[in-house]
């Protein structure tokens, strides 16, 4: 049910995440009128959710699977242009520092022709899912790899 990559999550922006080769994380995407604060522009707050999600998603696929977890301790965003709702996008995260205990993502969200709509640096804590998930009530919406055929993405 998360917001941003619930795939069953009927208000949320249900985003697909691909590992590529060169070690970053590659999403394509499109933000739904639901999702809009002005007419024509998506809310801020979705905005920064869909880099957050970036951000440690680009260590993942710098490492080959989800074997490290985390929390955002800080989320610099930058608004470039409006985002709009309705259109294709693409998002892109990497991993630019890590340590044993942190680590620092970049991520982008461009629209069809390469424009940055938004961009961030992003910092984590790294923590085990025990540690994130002490005191909660766990479920089964992990999580999980959705063979969906795309093998190539051109970025």
């Amino acid at each position: 049910m998360c917001a941003v990559c619930g795939l069953d999550n009927p208000y949320g922006v249900q985003a697909p995440f691909y590992s590529m080769e060169d070690g970053s994380v590659v999403s394509l995407f499109r933000f739904r009128e639901e999702h809009q604060s002005y007419p024509g522009r998506v809310h801020g707050g979705l905005i920064g959710a869909m880099l957050d999600e970036m951000g440690l998603r680009a260590l993942w696929a710098k490492e080959g699977g989800e074997f490290t977890y985390g929390v955002t301790l800080s989320l610099e965003i930058k608004y470039r242009k409006p985002v709009p709702y309705g259109e294709k996008l693409v998002g892109r995260g990497v991993v630019v520092k890590e340590s044993a205990t942190f680590l620092t993502s970049e991520c982008a969200i461009l629209n069809e022709r390469g424009d940055v709509l938004a961009n961030a640096v992003i910092k984590y804590y790294k923590l085990t899912p025990q540690q994130i998930q002490a005191g909660i009530n766990e479920h089964e919406e992990m999580c999980y790899l959705i063979e969906d055929g795309v093998n190539e993405i051109a970025v």
